[in-house]
């Protein structure tokens, strides 16, 4: 049987799985933290390392797409990784429960439970963007991603707050109650929004007979060796490691620098993530075709998002440095805006690459990707932190030592740039360097401010 392209239906019901997806983690890697520390007074240093834990377990999302490779259908993966998901959730909670009343144990089903979860993760999330990226016609790739990415944000946001409320007053058995009707719920969405959308007939092709079922390691070996694979393997580690590597430090240096208060750090947040929907929506406009064409390639978008998100650091490194002269919310709001197009851009590339090379390699692809960005997100919180708290202890100045890790992410992101750059093929299938691009990817990153009105 013949695989359609999606519509934008279609879309939206894969759109409701990764809400569904986002829902469990948003518990387990904000609620669950904030228990941790507050109500049970524990070192934040451990609801750190579970969720470290739960990015390192992500390193499998390669052996997982090869599995849903060789059966040639998603479904059954996403499905079996949403349930595992549910059950890491709800282990999580339990964990988090008993470590009120034993905390050794606790915290060692904690980290059972944020392994499970690592694992779900993986398999439900590499097989939904496999799907998404084999069955989305390219036109609409980029704003297919800004759907199914917009809605798991406001899966995120919603979560939050209704289970926010419900936990109100809190306690370890409706901390359970709350994780396990949240995972019941996201389990059943899933299974709703998956009935009958792949469809039944095979969605691999069939690999010829000397290249039939080859082993993990073999199909690993061979992704690898592909360039194009290799080489966006690189680019997604450096630009995330650019792009999370601020997330732990951007509110403490807008309280230590600008004396901002809980409060007033938190809105700034808001105007961060308002300036990345924004970035989003421009992105998947752009890549639409508008009137028979598009407004400059996904590659232009990626690298004028990296480039711009550059900028926008380097001035948050003038903010530091200056001890809070620089006009801080409107330099946040562009690095919402550049790192939400890059982003957008890059998954709508990530898309495109899934499906080129060897057949019947779009999970090991997709899996080596996201691991990459798994590994990224996991250590660049983390040495954004490390990194502000060391600068600052040996320069003994606090604005410097932030600025020095903005300027650390800055450069990273022009490298990210230029190995962005080079990710292009000919139509012989050799890679080349576009010299004229970067100009090009500037140009536009520049059109879409001004169309944001910065």
């Amino acid at each position: 049987m013949a695989n359609r392209d999606f519509g934008w239906l279609d879309i939206a019901r894969l759109g409701l799985v990764q809400m569904a997806l986002g829902a469990v983690v948003v518990l387990t890697t904000s609620t669950l933290n904030r228990v941790m520390v507050v109500e049970l007074a524990l070192p934040a240093l451990l609801p750190g390392l579970l969720v470290g834990v739960h990015y390192a377990m992500q390193g499998l999302r390669p052996r997982m797409g090869y599995g849903s490779d060789v059966g040639g259908r998603r479904t059954p993966w996403i499905v079996g990784g949403m349930i595992v998901l549910a059950l890491g959730g709800v282990g999580a909670a339990g964990a988090t429960a008993l470590m009120g009343e034993h905390p050794a144990w606790g915290i060692a089903a904690a980290v059972l439970a944020f392994m499970t979860i690592g694992a779900g993760v993986s398999a439900a999330g590499t097989s939904l963007l496999v799907l998404l990226a084999k069955r989305v016609a390219e036109p609409r790739r980029a704003a297919a991603a800004t759907i199914v990415w917009v809605m798991m944000i406001f899966g995120f946001a919603l979560t939050a707050g209704i289970a926010g409320h419900l936990l109100d007053p809190y306690s370890p058995a409706r901390l359970v109650a709350v994780t396990g009707t949240v995972s019941a719920i996201a389990v059943v969405v899933t299974l709703l929004a998956l009935a009958g959308l792949e469809g039944h007939g095979r969605a691999a092709p069939v690999p010829a007979a000397g290249d039939a079922k080859p082993r993990f390691r073999e199909a690993l070996a061979q992704v690898w060796a592909e360039p194009a694979a290799r080489r966006f393997t690189i680019f997604v580690f450096v630009s995330m490691l650019a792009y999370s590597a601020q997330d732990l430090i951007l509110e403490p240096f807008a309280g230590t620098v600008y004396g901002y208060t809980p409060g007033e750090s938190t809105q700034l947040a808001g105007v961060q993530h308002g300036g990345a929907l924004l970035g989003m929506l421009l992105a998947a406009f752009a890549g639409s075709r508008v009137a028979g064409r598009q407004l400059g390639s996904l590659r232009s978008w990626t690298i004028g998002g990296c480039l711009a998100s550059a900028l926008a650091l380097a001035g948050l490194m003038i903010a530091g440095l200056t001890g809070g002269q620089w006009p801080l919310k409107p330099t946040v709001f562009a690095l919402g805006v550049a790192n939400g197009a890059f982003a957008i851009a890059a998954i709508a590339s990530m898309m495109r690459l899934a499906s080129e090379g060897r057949a019947s390699r779009e999970g090991v692809r997709m899996g080596l990707w996201g691991a990459a960005q798994a590994m990224a997100f996991g250590i660049g919180g983390l040495a954004g932190a490390a990194a502000s708290d060391l600068t600052r202890w040996l320069l003994g100045a606090d604005g410097i030592g932030y600025a020095s890790v903005f300027g650390a992410e800055a450069l990273l992101f022009v490298a990210s740039a230029v190995l962005a750059a080079r990710i292009g093929r000919s139509s012989a299938g050799e890679f080349r360097i576009d010299p004229a691009e970067p100009v090009r990817a500037v140009a536009t990153g520049v059109g879409g401010y001004r169309a944001a009105g910065m």
